[in-house]
């Protein structure tokens, strides 16, 4: 009786290799734009969210005056003078294009600053100063 040695070859060939490599680079071709979408996107949704808070501090002022708005130039005074209504306006930071940012500050022109924008004391609205456009093609002013 004459025994074979059977010799066992384990592991991957270099095509099987070269395949998975290639199949990663797709993969990650595709995946690293839709990252950098997410990430501007998660970028609006803090500054929607900012606006929220200010919106609500100004509904909450509103009633506490009993119908008068802050006077122009007067938000972060009106809002944050003693914490009662926010504890300072929120920052907020613009995505694309020139990442605008700004802290507490205010105007009553429109324009394309990125700060708060507070056109009238009449009526109380509050939005972001900018003119151009989210990822959604809105205006960002008009939130």
């Amino acid at each position: 009786m004459t025994k074979k040695l059977a010799k066992s070859v384990k592991g991957f060939t270099l095509i099987e290799l070269m395949i998975v490599v290639a199949i990663i680079g797709i993969l990650a071709a595709i995946a690293i734009p839709k990252f950098a979408d997410l990430v501007t996107k998660s970028k609006e949704s803090a500054v929607k969210g900012s606006l929220g808070s200010v919106r609500s501090a100004m509904s909450i002022y509103y009633s506490d005056t009993e119908g008068v708005f802050p006077a122009l130039g007067n938000l972060v005074t009106a809002l944050c003078t003693g914490s009662k209504y926010l504890k300072e306006l929120p920052y907020i930071q613009v995505p694309k294009p020139g990442n605008h940012g700004s802290v507490n500050s205010e105007t009553n022109t429109l324009g394309d600053g990125g700060n708060w924008y507070y056109p009238s004391e009449t009526e109380g609205h509050v939005a972001v100063n900018c003119t151009h456009t989210d990822s959604k093609n809105s205006v960002w002013s008009s939130w």
